[in-house]
């Protein structure tokens, strides 16, 4: 019997009783790591969270049962669920900053989870799960806000396996992490579900990661299971027409390819077609893909699909290479930053750096976390003061801050956040955030100001509905677009992009890549795009600057830095950048 057994799972809205995820059926054996993929609202997080027995607001199990170490979790009432969570089955979360109470200590933290399942403080062992995630002991003494990304999601990890438990669930842990803290974290899941025989499901809209990780993978669409295998065999040969599209849309570190997005959106509850709800998106579809669900198909022993035509499916072609961007020429800069230094306290964390970005160019800022990258970019927004140095647009040197700037100087530089759920009012609905830079920039009102609307949802790949809705009520990826949008609404001269892919899936990443590509190209729109995904950087940046520890180390065209890039911090960026072996 499979440690983890989920069968037939339903999970509906509570209102209207329509269906979120139906029909799923997984197992995951001890010691492995079950990567769940899909775009956003294909169901991936509703899944995992069932092996914790919770339904997200608005929502109800209906169906099917969830079975850990031979325990039904669907069964369970509200004090057995707080028995089993941390003991049976714990939870690593995406965003740990949110995760981690911000008063109180690390070490408290962790002595409340043994209290609270009666094993009682034990310094030693809480030591002992520390030294296993790689951290010192003294972190014990430390607030969650003194520790970088990827401590606190080390500490997450500390807790997560700090009973014991049979089960993991992994929601996105590496979104927003550079790729050295993300090879480490990944290893660290990997070497502690080997050494304590624990199952994982590592959901995740990173391809690559999952590739480098899980051991067998799930893809999901629109609630239901339509492949499955072992994550070489799957990403190899993959069988479903989606799975094929994810997988073209994924960049390539080793070469600058194009990203294909799929067309159209993921269907919501109760907007889902009959038969196959891929066929709406699907290029190989047929009238028989319409009339019913379609059958699972076995291409291998355990590699299952489906899908009507997995069998008679062409092979999959390669991406298309693209060719490199063009050569800026020699002109005068839009964008100067002249030996700018920045401090955060009594702390250095910029030292003399200067870079210049033209008209129509896309410079990528990479570097590891605590490099410095945003602070740079928050300096060049006016949203960190404590700067020195000149920052200069179209010829004129800007004021520190924001709020001394002209309204057309700010509206000419507009920044995008990375973390859209902090960057949006969660009171207002995504029209009222988007109305607003419309009427405060371009004095637009009643029809005018709609018809732009519907526009900017449009080129983010968001429907119109979706301008009715609150921050919380979309994806996160979803949340991410609305931000592009506003940011779109201003027009800008400048678009700072800070790590805005971070937590998209690979379809709308593409989307909006083509996005920026088109407003660089059609519209002369310079893009700062910081980053930590080097095999984006191949596709989207034409020039690449390196910072390590505050200091520019190298910087020269995409395509010369990273195949045969001089600097040591460059190498190690690019031999931890997870890469997909595929066919292609």
């Amino acid at each position: 019997m499979s440690l983890v057994d989920v069968r037939d799972l339903r999970v509906e809205l509570s209102r209207s009783g329509a269906e979120v995820v139906d029909g799923v059926s997984l197992t995951v054996e001890r010691g492995e790591v079950l990567g769940l993929v899909g775009e956003s609202g294909s169901g991936k997080t509703t899944v995992a969270l069932s092996l914790l027995g919770h339904a997200r607001p608005g929502t109800r199990f209906a169906g099917g049962r969830v079975e850990i170490d031979g325990r039904s979790i669907l069964d369970l009432d509200t004090d057995g669920l707080r028995q089993v969570r941390g003991a049976l089955v714990a939870y690593v979360p995406q965003d740990p900053a949110t995760a981690l109470n911000p008063a109180l200590r690390v070490g408290r933290q962790l002595s409340e989870l043994l209290d609270a399942h009666g094993t009682g403080a034990d310094p030693a062992r809480i030591a002992a799960a520390l030294d296993e995630v790689r951290l010192p002991a003294d972190v014990v003494a430390r607030f969650p806000h003194q520790l970088s990304g990827g401590q606190q999601q080390r500490v997450c990890l500390a807790m997560a396996f700090l009973l014991r438990p049979a089960a993991i669930v992994l929601d996105e842990p590496t979104t927003g992490l550079d790729v050295t803290t993300q090879a480490h974290v990944l290893e660290t899941v990997r070497e502690l579900c080997a050494a304590h025989d624990a199952a994982a499901v590592y959901v995740s809209h990173d391809l690559a990661a999952v590739g480098s990780l899980a051991h067998r993978v799930a893809v999901l669409y629109a609630g239901r299971l339509v492949e499955e295998g072992p994550a070489g065999a799957l990403f190899a040969r993959p069988g479903h027409p989606y799975t094929r599209k994810l997988i073209g849309a994924l960049p390539h570190v080793e070469a600058r390819r194009h990203l294909e997005a799929i067309p159209g959106l993921v269907p919501a509850p109760g907007r889902r077609p009959g038969g196959c709800v891929f066929a709406p998106r699907c290029e190989h579809v047929t009238d028989g893909c319409k009339d019913a669900t379609p059958p699972v198909r076995a291409l291998a022993p355990d590699h299952r699909v489906s899908c009507l035509h997995a069998l008679e499916l062409p092979a999959r072609p390669p991406s298309l290479p693209l060719t490199p961007h063009r050569v800026v020429p020699a002109e005068t800069p839009l964008l100067e930053v002249r030996s700018v230094s920045a401090t955060h306290g009594r702390r250095r964390v910029l030292e003399d750096v200067s870079l210049t970005l033209h008209r129509g160019e896309c410079l990528a800022l990479v570097g590891e976390s605590g490099s410095g990258k945003t602070t740079l970019s928050r300096a060049i927004a006016g949203l960190h003061p404590a700067w020195s140095g000149e920052v200069v647009l179209g010829g004129e040197p800007l004021a520190r801050s924001a709020r001394a700037r002209p309204a057309e100087t700010c509206r000419r530089l507009q920044y995008v956040f990375q973390s859209p759920s902090n960057a949006l009012n969660p009171r207002r609905t995504v029209g009222d955030i988007l109305r607003t830079p419309l009427a405060h920039f371009w004095d637009l009102r009643g029809p005018q100001v709609d018809s732009r609307l519907s526009d900017l949802l449009e080129r983010v790949a968001l429907p119109d509905l979706a301008a009715d809705r609150y921050p919380a009520e979309l994806s996160g990826g979803e949340r991410q677009r609305v931000a592009i949008a506003r940011a779109l609404a201003a027009e800008p001269d400048v678009l700072v992009c800070d790590e805005i892919t971070s937590a998209l899936d690979t379809s709308v990443q593409a989307a909006i890549v083509e996005l920026l590509d088109t407003l660089r190209e059609r519209d002369g729109v310079a893009l700062l795009f910081v980053t930590h995904d080097l095999a984006l950087v191949r596709t989207i940046a034409g020039r690449v600057s390196v910072l390590d520890a505050g200091r520019l180390v190298e910087t020269g065209e995409t395509g010369a830095v990273l195949d045969a890039p001089s600097h040591p911090t460059t190498r190690r960026l690019l031999a931890d950048t997870p890469t997909l072996m595929t066919t292609s």
